[in-house]
């Protein structure tokens, strides 16, 4: 069992930074892949970063790839991302993921194991 718990979100404007958490607990950290998935009002569950369990891969989704860095630090069990020059259209519930598999890229919510609550991210105008 992987438990996972995100902080870090919140209101902010266009243009400000945000950098998210997610503690994880339960199986070695290392022993799973993490990833940080979006869900905004009315859309489907969308890819927005992935780490390898050693921290040494990382994948981002097209948008938003030159504005975040996703990382892990593993004597804190935490996973990270930092997400700098925010637009109204990165508004949404940010959840975070534990793959147990170690796949190259994979972007597919349906593939990863466990999963954070979710928080609230909201850039104004």
């Amino acid at each position: 069992q992987v438990q996972l718990v995100e902080s870090g979100g919140g209101l902010v404007q266009a243009g400000d930074s945000l950098r998210l958490s997610c503690a994880a607990s339960g199986r070695t950290f290392n022993s799973y892949a993490m990833a940080w998935f979006r869900q905004a009002p009315g859309k489907e569950r969308e890819f927005v970063a992935r780490i390898s369990r050693s921290g040494g891969t990382r994948y981002h989704a097209d948008t938003g790839k030159s504005r975040s860095t996703i990382s892990r630090d593993s004597a804190k069990n935490t996973m990270y991302q930092q997400m700098n020059s925010l637009k109204p259209e990165d508004t949404a519930v940010y959840y975070c993921a534990a793959d147990l598999q170690e796949r190259a890229g994979e972007r597919r919510s349906i593939a990863y194991d466990y999963w954070g609550q979710g928080t609230q991210v909201t850039v104004s105008s």
